[in-house]
């Protein structure tokens, strides 16, 4: 996420609420109520007063106020340590803040390959022995 000055920023103020879809090809910056969807291509800056009531789909978002929601994002998800989340979460990168309060699943995968969890990993064997073959080692006969 940039935060740069030279870049533009769409604000929505503290005094304001918006009811429905809010779409945007650059960053924005929320400070208000939005109940409803936000669609965005850059990044998503929510302050300490504002709050979502809805799902996100962005490139990148900080949150410092609070989201009723999930957040799918392209690159990252930043939780400040004021931010409130009731929602999923998904994102390539993730960032947390003590002090968060996030009650949802999370999916970070920065690689965005899928994994498999079925198959269970191999123990390694200590360096210089040979992993144990066959089956009944460790086994008491009588």
């Amino acid at each position: 996420m940039s935060d740069s000055n030279n870049e533009s920023r769409s604000v929505i103020s503290s005094e304001v609420e918006i009811i429905g879809t809010v779409k945007t090809s650059g960053s924005i910056q929320i400070e208000g109520r939005v109940e409803g969807e936000i669609l965005s291509e850059g990044d998503v800056f929510l302050g300490k007063s504002g709050s979502v009531k809805g799902n996100l789909h962005v490139n990148s978002v900080s949150v410092a106020g609070t989201i009723q929601g999930n957040i799918e994002a392209k690159d990252r998800i930043v939780l400040k340590s004021t931010a409130r989340l009731l929602g999923d979460i998904k994102a390539k990168r993730l960032a947390v803040e003590d002090g968060v309060t996030f009650v949802g699943k999370s999916e970070v995968n920065p690689t965005g390959q899928p994994i498999k969890i079925d198959e269970p990993a191999a123990p390694a064997a200590p360096q210089g022995e040979k992993p144990p073959q066959g089956g009944n080692q460790g086994q008491n006969r009588k």
